[in-house]
Protein backbone atom coordinates (compact mmCIF):
# COMPACT_ATOMS: atom_id res chain seq x y z
CA UNK A 1 0.00 0.00 0.00
CA UNK A 2 1.81 3.10 -1.26
CA UNK A 3 1.95 6.20 0.93
CA UNK A 4 1.28 8.32 -2.18
CA UNK A 5 -2.33 9.00 -1.15
CA UNK A 6 -1.09 10.77 1.99
CA UNK A 7 0.87 13.33 -0.05
CA UNK A 8 0.13 16.66 -1.72
CA UNK A 9 2.06 18.82 -4.21
CA UNK A 10 5.07 20.44 -2.54
CA UNK A 11 4.14 23.66 -0.74
CA UNK A 12 5.67 26.75 -2.31
CA UNK A 13 7.64 27.65 0.82
CA UNK A 14 9.10 24.12 0.99
CA UNK A 15 10.29 23.82 -2.61
CA UNK A 16 13.90 22.98 -3.38
CA UNK A 17 16.10 22.30 -6.42
CA UNK A 18 14.73 18.97 -7.60
CA UNK A 19 17.17 18.83 -10.51
CA UNK A 20 20.09 19.03 -8.07
CA UNK A 21 18.57 16.24 -6.00
CA UNK A 22 18.11 14.16 -9.15
CA UNK A 23 21.82 14.55 -9.96
CA UNK A 24 22.81 13.56 -6.43
CA UNK A 25 20.64 10.44 -6.48
CA UNK A 26 22.15 9.40 -9.81
CA UNK A 27 25.59 9.58 -8.17
CA UNK A 28 24.70 7.88 -4.87
CA UNK A 29 21.98 5.31 -5.56
CA UNK A 30 22.99 2.35 -7.74
CA UNK A 31 19.37 1.40 -8.53
CA UNK A 32 18.34 4.93 -9.54
CA UNK A 33 17.77 5.93 -13.16
CA UNK A 34 15.72 9.11 -12.96
CA UNK A 35 12.09 10.10 -13.56
CA UNK A 36 12.03 11.73 -10.14
CA UNK A 37 8.65 12.83 -8.77
CA UNK A 38 8.58 14.78 -5.51
CA UNK A 39 5.50 15.23 -3.34
CA UNK A 40 5.07 16.36 0.26
CA UNK A 41 3.39 14.54 3.12
CA UNK A 42 0.43 16.61 4.28
CA UNK A 43 0.84 16.01 7.99
CA UNK A 44 3.61 17.08 10.32
CA UNK A 45 4.44 20.34 12.05
CA UNK A 46 8.20 20.09 12.45
CA UNK A 47 10.50 18.69 9.75
CA UNK A 48 9.14 18.87 6.17
CA UNK A 49 8.83 15.33 4.81
CA UNK A 50 8.65 14.34 1.14
CA UNK A 51 7.82 11.24 -0.89
CA UNK A 52 10.23 10.57 -3.76
CA UNK A 53 9.11 8.26 -6.57
CA UNK A 54 11.78 7.11 -9.02
CA UNK A 55 12.28 4.55 -11.74
CA UNK A 56 14.90 1.84 -11.53
CA UNK A 57 16.92 -0.11 -14.16
CA UNK A 58 14.84 -3.22 -13.51
CA UNK A 59 11.68 -1.32 -14.45
CA UNK A 60 10.32 -1.35 -10.89
CA UNK A 61 9.50 2.03 -9.40
CA UNK A 62 11.08 2.86 -6.05
CA UNK A 63 9.69 5.09 -3.28
CA UNK A 64 11.80 6.89 -0.70
CA UNK A 65 11.05 9.36 2.07
CA UNK A 66 13.15 12.50 2.52
CA UNK A 67 13.22 14.38 5.85
CA UNK A 68 14.82 17.81 6.14
CA UNK A 69 15.08 20.75 8.47
CA UNK A 70 12.56 23.56 7.92
CA UNK A 71 13.74 26.87 6.59
CA UNK A 72 14.08 30.04 8.66
CA UNK A 73 14.99 30.78 12.28
CA UNK A 74 15.06 27.57 14.32
CA UNK A 75 15.03 26.96 18.06
CA UNK A 76 18.25 25.62 19.51
CA UNK A 77 18.38 21.78 19.74
CA UNK A 78 15.25 21.41 17.57
CA UNK A 79 14.89 19.79 14.11
CA UNK A 80 18.01 17.66 14.47
CA UNK A 81 17.55 15.37 11.50
CA UNK A 82 21.14 14.20 11.96
CA UNK A 83 20.06 12.64 15.28
CA UNK A 84 17.10 11.01 13.54
CA UNK A 85 19.42 9.49 10.96
CA UNK A 86 21.82 8.27 13.66
CA UNK A 87 19.18 6.41 15.65
CA UNK A 88 17.59 4.85 12.56
CA UNK A 89 21.02 3.66 11.41
CA UNK A 90 21.74 2.20 14.85
CA UNK A 91 18.39 0.35 14.97
CA UNK A 92 18.50 -1.18 11.49
CA UNK A 93 19.74 -4.59 12.73
CA UNK A 94 18.13 -4.47 16.19
CA UNK A 95 14.97 -6.34 15.28
CA UNK A 96 12.88 -3.25 15.91
CA UNK A 97 10.72 -2.23 12.91
CA UNK A 98 12.31 0.93 11.44
CA UNK A 99 12.79 2.12 7.84
CA UNK A 100 16.16 1.41 6.20
CA UNK A 101 18.24 4.56 5.78
CA UNK A 102 19.72 5.29 2.35
CA UNK A 103 21.56 8.62 2.46
CA UNK A 104 22.45 11.50 4.78
CA UNK A 105 23.66 15.00 3.87
CA UNK A 106 24.73 17.53 6.50
CA UNK A 107 24.08 21.29 6.67
CA UNK A 108 25.65 23.25 3.85
CA UNK A 109 25.18 20.50 1.27
CA UNK A 110 24.89 21.72 -2.36
CA UNK A 111 21.42 20.24 -2.86
CA UNK A 112 19.15 21.55 -0.11
CA UNK A 113 21.68 23.56 1.96
CA UNK A 114 20.10 22.17 5.13
CA UNK A 115 20.64 18.69 6.57
CA UNK A 116 18.43 15.92 5.23
CA UNK A 117 18.29 12.15 5.04
CA UNK A 118 16.68 9.60 2.78
CA UNK A 119 15.06 6.33 3.88
CA UNK A 120 12.99 3.60 2.32
CA UNK A 121 9.25 4.17 2.13
CA UNK A 122 7.50 1.41 4.09
CA UNK A 123 4.16 0.18 2.79
CA UNK A 124 1.27 -0.03 5.19
CA UNK A 125 -1.42 1.89 7.00
CA UNK A 126 -1.04 5.06 9.08
CA UNK A 127 -3.91 5.78 11.45
CA UNK A 128 -4.07 9.41 12.49
CA UNK A 129 -7.30 8.89 14.44
CA UNK A 130 -6.68 6.99 17.68
CA UNK A 131 -10.26 5.69 17.65
CA UNK A 132 -9.38 3.63 14.53
CA UNK A 133 -12.62 4.27 12.60
CA UNK A 134 -13.30 1.67 9.93
CA UNK A 135 -11.30 -1.01 11.77
CA UNK A 136 -13.01 -4.02 13.35
CA UNK A 137 -13.03 -3.89 17.18
CA UNK A 138 -10.91 -7.06 17.46
CA UNK A 139 -8.29 -5.56 15.15
CA UNK A 140 -8.37 -2.30 17.11
CA UNK A 141 -7.41 -4.16 20.27
CA UNK A 142 -4.72 -6.09 18.40
CA UNK A 143 -3.22 -2.91 16.93
CA UNK A 144 -3.02 -1.29 20.36
CA UNK A 145 -1.44 -4.46 21.74
CA UNK A 146 1.12 -4.47 18.91
CA UNK A 147 1.91 -0.84 19.68
CA UNK A 148 2.38 -1.73 23.35
CA UNK A 149 4.64 -4.68 22.51
CA UNK A 150 6.76 -2.57 20.16
CA UNK A 151 7.33 0.09 22.82
CA UNK A 152 8.33 -2.60 25.33
CA UNK A 153 10.81 -4.02 22.78
CA UNK A 154 12.32 -0.58 22.25
CA UNK A 155 12.84 -0.07 25.97
CA UNK A 156 14.48 -3.50 26.30
CA UNK A 157 17.29 -2.64 23.84
CA UNK A 158 20.84 -2.16 25.11
CA UNK A 159 21.85 1.29 23.85
CA UNK A 160 25.55 0.62 24.44
CA UNK A 161 25.46 -2.56 22.39
CA UNK A 162 23.99 -0.42 19.59
CA UNK A 163 26.86 2.08 19.81
CA UNK A 164 24.82 4.92 21.30
CA UNK A 165 26.87 5.53 24.45
CA UNK A 166 28.01 8.90 23.07
CA UNK A 167 24.49 10.16 23.77
CA UNK A 168 24.72 9.44 27.49
CA UNK A 169 24.50 12.51 29.72
CA UNK A 170 25.69 12.87 33.32
CA UNK A 171 22.78 15.11 34.33
CA UNK A 172 19.56 13.46 35.62
CA UNK A 173 17.18 12.95 32.71
CA UNK A 174 13.95 14.30 34.19
CA UNK A 175 15.50 17.51 35.52
CA UNK A 176 17.24 18.04 32.18
CA UNK A 177 14.03 17.49 30.22
CA UNK A 178 12.01 19.85 32.40
CA UNK A 179 14.68 22.51 31.92
CA UNK A 180 14.84 21.87 28.17
CA UNK A 181 11.11 22.15 27.53
CA UNK A 182 10.85 25.17 29.81
CA UNK A 183 13.60 26.78 27.75
CA UNK A 184 11.90 25.81 24.47
CA UNK A 185 8.61 27.22 25.72
CA UNK A 186 10.24 30.48 26.80
CA UNK A 187 11.97 30.85 23.43
CA UNK A 188 8.66 30.49 21.60
CA UNK A 189 6.41 32.23 24.15
CA UNK A 190 4.00 34.82 22.78
CA UNK A 191 1.94 35.63 25.89
CA UNK A 192 1.68 34.56 29.53
CA UNK A 193 -0.35 31.47 30.36
CA UNK A 194 -0.89 31.05 34.11
CA UNK A 195 -1.29 27.25 33.91
CA UNK A 196 2.10 26.92 32.19
CA UNK A 197 3.74 29.05 34.87
CA UNK A 198 2.30 26.78 37.57
CA UNK A 199 3.59 23.67 35.80
CA UNK A 200 7.05 25.20 35.41
CA UNK A 201 7.12 25.65 39.18
CA UNK A 202 5.53 22.27 40.08
CA UNK A 203 7.50 19.83 37.91
CA UNK A 204 11.04 20.34 39.32
CA UNK A 205 9.71 19.97 42.86
CA UNK A 206 8.05 16.58 42.24
CA UNK A 207 10.64 14.54 40.29
CA UNK A 208 10.41 10.82 41.21
CA UNK A 209 13.50 9.05 42.55
CA UNK A 210 13.09 6.11 40.12
CA UNK A 211 15.11 7.02 37.00
CA UNK A 212 16.15 4.12 34.75
CA UNK A 213 17.73 4.82 31.35
CA UNK A 214 16.63 3.33 28.02
CA UNK A 215 16.31 4.45 24.42
CA UNK A 216 13.14 6.56 24.29
CA UNK A 217 11.30 7.67 21.17
CA UNK A 218 9.80 10.85 22.63
CA UNK A 219 6.77 10.92 20.31
CA UNK A 220 5.58 7.32 20.40
CA UNK A 221 1.93 7.26 19.31
CA UNK A 222 -0.31 5.55 16.81
CA UNK A 223 0.09 8.30 14.19
CA UNK A 224 3.87 7.72 14.11
CA UNK A 225 3.54 4.01 13.34
CA UNK A 226 3.05 2.24 10.04
CA UNK A 227 0.75 -0.75 10.53
CA UNK A 228 1.12 -3.74 8.21
CA UNK A 229 -1.22 -3.47 5.17
CA UNK A 230 -3.41 -6.38 6.27
CA UNK A 231 -2.27 -7.56 9.71
CA UNK A 232 -2.37 -5.81 13.11
CA UNK A 233 1.43 -5.56 13.28
CA UNK A 234 3.79 -2.60 13.48
CA UNK A 235 5.75 -2.40 10.22
CA UNK A 236 7.78 0.72 11.08
CA UNK A 237 8.24 3.40 13.73
CA UNK A 238 8.50 6.90 12.25
CA UNK A 239 9.48 10.42 13.38
CA UNK A 240 12.47 9.98 15.68
CA UNK A 241 13.15 13.70 16.08
CA UNK A 242 12.68 13.64 19.88
CA UNK A 243 14.47 10.37 20.68
CA UNK A 244 16.99 10.32 23.50
CA UNK A 245 18.43 8.14 26.23
CA UNK A 246 15.93 8.71 28.96
CA UNK A 247 13.14 7.50 31.20
CA UNK A 248 10.97 4.75 29.69
CA UNK A 249 7.93 5.80 31.74
CA UNK A 250 8.03 9.22 30.08
CA UNK A 251 7.75 7.40 26.74
CA UNK A 252 4.93 5.21 28.05
CA UNK A 253 3.06 8.19 29.48
CA UNK A 254 3.30 10.03 26.17
CA UNK A 255 1.91 6.94 24.45
CA UNK A 256 -0.98 7.08 26.96
CA UNK A 257 -1.85 10.71 26.19
CA UNK A 258 -4.58 9.24 24.00
CA UNK A 259 -6.51 8.52 27.22
CA UNK A 260 -6.21 12.09 28.51
CA UNK A 261 -6.59 14.37 25.50
CA UNK A 262 -10.25 14.57 24.49
CA UNK A 263 -10.15 15.91 20.96
CA UNK A 264 -9.46 13.81 17.87
CA UNK A 265 -7.38 12.70 16.17
CA UNK A 266 -4.81 12.45 18.98
CA UNK A 267 -7.35 11.68 21.71
CA UNK A 268 -10.37 9.46 21.95
CA UNK A 269 -13.09 12.14 21.92
CA UNK A 270 -13.70 11.40 25.59
CA UNK A 271 -15.19 8.00 24.66
CA UNK A 272 -14.98 4.92 26.85
CA UNK A 273 -12.15 2.88 25.22
CA UNK A 274 -14.04 -0.36 25.89
CA UNK A 275 -16.92 0.86 23.71
CA UNK A 276 -14.42 1.09 20.84
CA UNK A 277 -12.89 -2.32 21.50
CA UNK A 278 -9.73 -0.73 22.91
CA UNK A 279 -7.93 -1.50 26.16
CA UNK A 280 -8.40 0.84 29.10
CA UNK A 281 -5.40 2.78 30.30
CA UNK A 282 -5.03 0.43 33.29
CA UNK A 283 -5.07 -2.63 31.01
CA UNK A 284 -2.56 -1.00 28.67
CA UNK A 285 -0.21 -0.28 31.59
CA UNK A 286 -0.59 -3.82 32.90
CA UNK A 287 0.38 -5.23 29.50
CA UNK A 288 3.50 -3.04 29.37
CA UNK A 289 4.51 -4.01 32.92
CA UNK A 290 4.03 -7.70 32.11
CA UNK A 291 6.24 -7.41 29.03
CA UNK A 292 9.00 -5.44 30.76
CA UNK A 293 8.91 -7.12 34.17
CA UNK A 294 8.07 -3.82 35.83
CA UNK A 295 6.00 -3.87 39.00
CA UNK A 296 3.43 -1.27 39.96
CA UNK A 297 4.13 2.19 38.52
CA UNK A 298 4.58 4.83 41.20
CA UNK A 299 4.05 8.55 40.51
CA UNK A 300 2.20 7.81 37.25
CA UNK A 301 0.53 11.23 37.22
CA UNK A 302 3.94 12.95 37.26
CA UNK A 303 4.84 11.37 33.92
CA UNK A 304 1.47 12.33 32.47
CA UNK A 305 1.83 15.93 33.70
CA UNK A 306 5.34 16.18 32.29
CA UNK A 307 4.17 14.99 28.86
CA UNK A 308 1.23 17.38 28.78
CA UNK A 309 3.65 20.18 29.61
CA UNK A 310 5.99 19.00 26.84
CA UNK A 311 3.11 18.85 24.37
CA UNK A 312 2.07 22.38 25.31
CA UNK A 313 5.64 23.60 24.76
CA UNK A 314 5.84 21.85 21.38
CA UNK A 315 2.54 23.34 20.22
CA UNK A 316 3.73 26.76 21.35
CA UNK A 317 6.79 26.31 19.15
CA UNK A 318 4.62 25.23 16.22
CA UNK A 319 2.44 28.30 16.71
CA UNK A 320 5.46 30.62 16.90
CA UNK A 321 6.96 29.20 13.69
CA UNK A 322 3.60 29.70 11.97
CA UNK A 323 3.62 33.35 13.07
CA UNK A 324 7.15 33.65 11.69
CA UNK A 325 6.08 32.09 8.39
CA UNK A 326 8.31 28.99 8.71
CA UNK A 327 5.76 26.48 10.03
CA UNK A 328 5.07 23.36 7.94
CA UNK A 329 1.30 23.43 8.28
CA UNK A 330 -1.20 26.29 7.98
CA UNK A 331 -3.33 24.64 10.67
CA UNK A 332 -0.64 25.56 13.20
CA UNK A 333 -2.00 29.10 13.50
CA UNK A 334 -5.30 27.62 14.70
CA UNK A 335 -3.66 25.62 17.50
CA UNK A 336 -2.79 28.44 19.88
CA UNK A 337 -5.58 27.45 22.27
CA UNK A 338 -4.12 23.92 22.55
CA UNK A 339 -1.23 25.22 24.65
CA UNK A 340 -3.61 26.44 27.34
CA UNK A 341 -5.81 23.33 27.05
CA UNK A 342 -2.88 20.91 27.53
CA UNK A 343 -1.67 22.88 30.55
CA UNK A 344 -5.14 22.87 32.13
CA UNK A 345 -5.47 19.09 31.73
CA UNK A 346 -2.10 18.72 33.46
CA UNK A 347 -3.19 20.88 36.37
CA UNK A 348 -6.25 18.69 36.78
CA UNK A 349 -3.99 15.66 37.29
CA UNK A 350 -2.00 17.44 39.99
CA UNK A 351 -5.11 17.91 42.11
Amino acid sequence: MSQYAATVPVHERHRFDEAALDRLLRERLPDYSGSLEVRQFAGGYSNPTYLLRTSAPDGVDREYVLRKKPAGRLLASAHQVDREYRILKALEDSGLPVPRTVLFMDDGNPVLQQAFYLMDCVDGRIFHDAALPGVAPADRAAIFDAMNATLARLHALDHRALGLQAFERPEPFLARQIERWTRQYRAAQTDEIEAMERLIAWLPAHIPAFQPTTITHGDFRLGNLIIHPSRPEVAAILDWELWTLGHPLCDLAFNCMVYHIPEPPFGLRGADPRSLGLPTEDAYLEAYCRRTGLGAIDDWNFYLVFNLFKLAAIVQGVYRRALDGTGTNDEALKRRRSVRERAQIALGLIG
